[in-house]
């Protein structure tokens, strides 16, 4: 089963215009002292980093294995096997994890093994991960949600 995150558009529009307008101010006061192909090689490699950074944050995905849970973004991977993952409970802490809006509560899950101890994810429709969650990790500890 297939869960995608919740995206805020507004956030990654604001984000790609801020990476935009701060890669081409530097840029417009270099491109009479760069040579032509030196210049064309740094905007290109500005498209393709700023292409990822959309692409990162559009394809975020919670997928449900047998065995563990896959957490894939670009080109960013995360298998958690279920019998890790000991709590979930909504978290607002905003600045960090698998999402990609703001806005919104996330989810942490707590997990025994991870250097942090929690990841935070925010799928679309969080009961129903919830639910699906509940059904492969029999004793999760689940957190009020409302």
């Amino acid at each position: 089963m297939v869960f995608r995150a919740k995206v805020d558009m507004f956030l990654l529009i604001l984000i790609f215009l801020v990476v935009s307008i701060m890669g081409t101010i530097p840029l417009l006061s270099l491109y009479k002292e760069l040579p032509f192909p030196v210049l064309l090689i740094i905007v290109v490699i500005f498209i393709i980093a700023a292409a990822f950074v959309w692409w990162y944050g559009t394809s975020i995905q919670y997928v449900f294995y047998k065995e563990y849970l896959l957490i894939k973004g670009g080109l960013f991977k995360r298998r958690i096997p279920y019998q890790h993952i000991t709590k979930v409970s909504p978290t607002t802490e905003n600045t960090t994890g698998y999402k990609s809006t703001i806005y919104d509560k996330a989810i942490e899950l707590c997990l025994e093994s991870t250097s942090f101890g929690s990841i935070k994810i925010l799928p679309e429709d969080k009961l129903a991960f919830i639910e699906e969650l509940k059904k492969r990790c029999p004793n999760l500890q689940i957190q009020n949600f409302e």
